[in-house]
């Protein structure tokens, strides 16, 4: 454990640095000033012994977490949910989320920000989210006897509970009452390291994005710009992704097709450099927060956050931004419209979800403009293909829900 707190202690040292110049930073550390005394605060208000605590590292973690706190508020009303985020691109984005009564930054993981942590909002369970193992908090966890569940979780060979300097993380996964996994795959890792108190149950993301669906409401403007169109809608996209389709749009040359472009990033600044690239290649868009008549633009910029998963409704065809970047985005929100996905790169394979989507041919990636005109095209001109992936499509996710119903059976909260 040494080496692992010096390594949380030099952390917390460069995040502080970092926080002179760059916003995250600078939120990630005022968001846990004083933390002990604005989270004492909000805890008693609760007035209430029944608390879950539900830890999510990001945005990308609660969309896999929201279907079982949800489940949870409807189903076992009488527990409170204290929601934490590591990252400030979860925490600022749903700060005011209604759905839990506490949300919060997580504090960094040394011993005493632990056991004060735990010992002030005094959980009857925690739940982590996918890929989350703060030693100090786990083992602190176990010290006090609170039943503690892994969800929605993977395991690759590369993950160093599998490598040679990797004991203390093994350890960690003793402390878990129950790891819901994915994938069997994730089971046979498990397996080697004489790891056996997990479940295979799949991945909650897959109820949330049906349920965004099944609750889908008509986007009026996006309605009306795509008018009958065959539309390519290209989501959580990065500068490198924007220049791929430009290229790919202009080679088209397709006078039917619309494509509508959602930025991972909507400031100020990013959006200007779509401007400039569409107008350095004579491209006729809108922005969407000028709400314009289509006219003679066959392009849209959405420069507002929260209606991608809505706007893939509306697709022929769809590309996912960040191959180029990060790595790639949510493949499961378009594909439950049953639409084809596209996205960049070949180093999708840590997505089981992508790797399912290759599989099920109902997606492809590409590595370079040609491909990307060759693989949008392909899609647009063979109907036939579209039915059979939109009926794969349909097999796919009615197999995969349900996993949220699973793992609260299996915790049995009272």
């Amino acid at each position: 454990m040494f080496l692992y707190n010096l390594v949380i202690y030099l952390y917390g040292i460069v995040i502080r640095l970092a926080s002179v110049n760059k916003l995250k930073a600078k939120q990630w550390v005022a968001g846990r000033n004083d933390w002990r005394q604005h989270l004492q605060k909000k805890i008693s208000k609760l007035n209430s012994d029944n608390i879950i605590w539900v830890h999510c590292a990001s945005y990308g973690e609660f969309e896999q977490g929201r279907p079982l706190i949800e489940a949870i508020k409807k189903t076992r009303p009488k527990y409170k949910i204290v929601l934490s985020f590591f990252s400030p691109s979860g925490y600022e984005v749903f700060k005011d989320w209604g759905g839990a009564d506490v949300i919060c930054y997580l504090p960094l993981d040394t011993g005493a920000n632990a056991r004060d942590f735990i010992n002030i909002i005094k959980p009857k369970f925690a739940i982590f989210i996918k890929y989350e193992f703060w030693l100090n908090f786990l083992f602190t966890l176990k010290k006090q006897n609170i039943p503690t569940y892994l969800v929605s979780a993977v395991f690759k060979p590369h993950h160093p509970f599998f490598k040679w300097y990797g004991s203390i993380f093994k350890q960690s996964l003793k402390t878990f009452n129950k790891l819901f996994i994915q994938d069997e795959a994730s089971g046979d890792l498990l397996r080697k390291i004489n790891i056996e108190n997990f479940e295979v149950c799949g991945d909650t993301r897959f109820d949330r994005v049906v349920e965004i669906k099944e609750n889908f409401t008509e986007l009026s403007y996006i309605k009306e710009f795509c008018a009958d169109s065959k539309v390519l809608v290209a989501g959580s996209t990065w500068p490198g992704d924007e220049e791929l389709l430009v290229e790919a749009y202009k080679a088209l040359n397709l006078p039917e097709l619309k494509i509508i472009i959602v930025p991972h990033n909507v400031n100020e600044k990013d959006i200007q450099k779509i401007s400039v690239l569409l107008d350095k290649n004579e491209l006729n868009y809108n922005l969407f927060s000028a709400q314009q008549p289509a006219g003679s633009s066959k392009i849209l910029v959405v420069d507002t956050i929260g209606m991608l998963s809505k706007i893939y409704h509306y697709a022929t065809v769809t590309y996912i931004g960040g191959g180029l970047n990060e790595g790639i985005h949510n493949c499961l929100e378009p594909a439950v419209y049953f639409k084809p996905v596209i996205f960049y790169g070949n180093d999708y394979h840590k997505y089981n979800e992508a790797v399912e989507l290759i599989e099920l041919k109902a997606a492809k990636n590409v590595e370079s403009s040609d491909a990307l005109t060759a693989a949008i095209s392909g899609y647009l001109n063979n109907k036939t293909e579209l039915i059979e992936i939109e009926n794969k499509l349909k097999l796919y996710f009615q197999k995969k829900s349900g996993t949220t119903k699973r793992v609260l059976e299996i915790i049995n909260l009272n």
